[in-house]
């Protein structure tokens, strides 16, 4: 099946229309119970973006470490979930490293129409 029988064309464009909705999501560290080892501080975050791309504010950094404990939930978080799924419910991700005890918090920040042509 292609784009165009799923939607058509963009009236304005001509360009094939969308068919994949998804929500861009922000990483946040919301707190550290610990001692913080990877210079994060609480209000650090990333983005993840048209589906794929990580955004870090300029000068910023994100612990690799964090951020691996995070991933598996990404392609979750981006696509729309029944209402009783935990992930609705759950926002909140451990960083593996038991010293530094840092929770993250994984939400959605704006939902984006994208073609699947363009990311495949």
């Amino acid at each position: 099946m292609s784009i165009e029988d799923l939607g058509g064309t963009d009236a304005a464009t001509g360009e094939p229309a969308t068919d994949m909705t998804l929500w861009d999501v922000r990483l946040t560290v919301d707190r550290i119970e610990g001692r913080s080892v990877c210079g994060m501080r609480p209000g650090d975050w990333c983005e993840v973006t048209d589906s794929s791309k990580l955004r870090l504010p300029d000068g910023g950094h994100f612990c690799i470490y964090a951020l691996q404990a995070a991933l598996p939930l990404i392609p979750a978080k981006q696509r729309d979930l029944p209402a009783g799924d935990w992930l609705e419910r759950d926002s909140e991700i451990a960083c593996p490293d038991p010293e530094e005890r840092l929770i993250m918090r994984l939400e959605r920040t704006r939902r984006v129409e994208l073609r699947s042509d363009d990311l495949t």
